[in-house]
């Protein structure tokens, strides 16, 4: 998805839509890519439901994941809604993206981090989708 006019730094661009869904709902769900089982439109929100953009979606399930995005995403008071905001200005025909930061329970094994492959080509890309895991620090 691009941008057809410049974006200034904190436009709220436009909100994720789709169908609500039990995470229960969500793994009897076919993929939205057959030949890809893990390529979803799936948007887990903390009023602990999903977002399915393949289902009412719209254009923001388009947006694609960067770890370097020009935009994020931020949850209404109610944590029911999500809108895509920009994080920077954005010049006219720039493509928006953001960090999908997926969370997946478990070990984040090589195989894991290959099934949700980045290949965004920013300078700093960590070759996966999935959120970066915080390791906590040793205390004395």
């Amino acid at each position: 998805m691009f941008a057809r006019k410049k974006i200034p730094a904190g436009t709220q661009i436009l909100e994720y839509e789709g169908k609500r869904i039990t995470n229960e709902e969500a793994d009897e769900l076919e993929s939205a890519d057959p030949d890809n089982p893990y390529h979803t439109f799936f948007f887990m929100i903390s009023a602990g439901m999903i977002i399915d953009g393949n289902q009412d979606g719209n254009d923001a399930r388009w947006i694609n994941h960067s770890c370097e995005p020009n935009c994020e995403t931020e949850e209404d008071e109610n944590g029911e809604r999500v809108f895509v905001l920009a994080m920077r200005d954005i010049a006219r025909g720039e493509e928006l993206t953001f960090d999908y930061g997926l969370v997946i329970e478990g070990r984040k094994t090589a195989k894991l981090k290959a099934q949700y492959a980045c290949f965004c080509g920013a300078p700093s890309c960590r070759g996966t989708m999935l959120a970066l895991t915080r390791r906590s620090k040793k205390t004395s």
